[in-house]
Parts: structure tokens; C-alpha cells; sequence
């Protein structure tokens, strides 16, 4: 005669479900590691980007400063503003 069907013991269920968090747990942790490794990523490459656009702007700055050096024309000097007379009072008797 083949065993009776045994109902499960509130053990058991709780082993099932605390099987389920632990593997939730492990799935949210591994897309975590996921979403860091792709931010890292990106974070590296727009580093490098920035850096890269650094130096050009750097290297043209150089080149544009060795170019103005030489002939450089001279700008006339602007006028002192000359300070302005104070206002007339007048006076009441």
C-alpha cells in the first residue's frame, strides 16, 4: 500500500519560503553587480572622452597662443572717465 500523502508542516513552509527569499535575494544582488558594472562602464568611457577633448582644446590653445605671440597688434588704451561734477543743490529761503 503506497504511503499516505502527508500535509506539509509549517517547517516546511517556512523552509520553502525562506528558499524563495534567498533566491530573490541572490537574483536583485546579481542585477546590482549588473547595473554597477554597466555604470562603471559608461563612467570610464566619458572619462576618457573628457580628458581626450581636454587635451585637443589644450594643444589648440597652445597653437592659437604661439601664433598671437609674434603679432600680437597693440589695442589704444582707453580714456580715465573723468568723475562726473556733483549735482546742483538748490537752496530754499
Amino acid at each position: 500500500m503506497p504511503p499516505a500523502p502527508t500535509r506539509p508542516t509549517a517547517a516546511t513552509n517556512a523552509q520553502k519560503y525562506f528558499r524563495k527569499a534567498d533566491q530573490s535575494e541572490a537574483t536583485v544582488n546579481q542585477m546590482r553587480r549588473t547595473e554597477r558594472q554597466a555604470t562603471a562602464a559608461k563612467t570610464a568611457k566619458l572619462r576618457g572622452l573628457r580628458l581626450a577633448k581636454d587635451e585637443a582644446d589644450k594643444a589648440a590653445q597652445e597653437v592659437e597662443s604661439a601664433g598671437k605671440s609674434e603679432a600680437a597688434p597693440r589695442t589704444p588704451r582707453k580714456r580715465e572717465a573723468k568723475p562726473k561734477p556733483p549735482a546742483m543743490k538748490r537752496m530754499t529761503y
